[in-house]
């Protein structure tokens, strides 16, 4: 459960390393397939989490 926090806590600060590859993702995926606006600000708001939990994971436990 400690871990769990632990991960939560770090994935703040990982947010802001996390932002440009969701935006990326979701110029991407709108150029490539023509996902409308409200798909897209979805892709970029998931992405971006979990890009953040993956990196504050990956810091705490390597």
């Amino acid at each position: 459960m400690q871990d769990l926090v632990i991960v939560g806590v770090m994935s703040v600060p990982m947010l802001m390393f996390s932002v440009f590859p969701g935006i990326w993702l979701g110029d991407y995926l709108e150029r490539k397939h023509q996902i409308e606006e409200k798909s897209k600000r979805s892709v970029v708001v998931v992405t971006t989490i979990l890009f953040a939990f993956t990196l504050s994971s990956l810091l705490h436990f390597f």
